[in-house]
């Protein structure tokens, strides 16, 4: 159960270049965010929250599964989990997370010539 537990934003890297790659210009903030992962196994329920928006997805480790994006674009896809780094691609961007040093750790990457690197470090609370 590596993954599961509640963290809280540490630090962030091109953040709003990449809410602005994916559409989300909207979006920006400054607050905290809040990651939940629960598991079970291979099941896993995803949240993130700030003041005023929630957005949760559930997918199961190697199973098509329907999701939806931070968009609200409904999807199917297939997590993976390699060397304890999970991946999923998203409609927008492609997606991995491992926990390092008991921190979590998430990047997004948008597709294209004009790629943008996003990286999020969150530790446990």
């Amino acid at each position: 159960m590596a993954f599961a537990g509640k963290y809280q934003l540490e630090t962030q890297t091109n953040y709003e270049e990449f809410l602005e790659a994916i559409g989300l210009q909207s979006a920006k903030t400054e607050h905290k965010v809040v990651t939940e992962v629960v598991q079970d196994g291979d099941n896993f329920t995803w949240t993130q929250s700030i003041p005023g928006w929630t957005w949760t997805t559930s997918f199961t480790l190697g199973q098509e599964c329907e999701m939806e994006s931070m968009k609200g674009v409904k999807f199917t896809g297939t997590a993976k989990m390699n060397d304890g780094k999970l991946s999923l691609k998203f409609p927008e961007y492609f997606f991995t997370a491992e926990i390092v040093n008991e921190k979590l750790e998430m990047t997004c990457v948008t597709p294209g010539e004009k790629s943008v690197t996003f990286k999020r470090v969150s530790g446990r609370i």
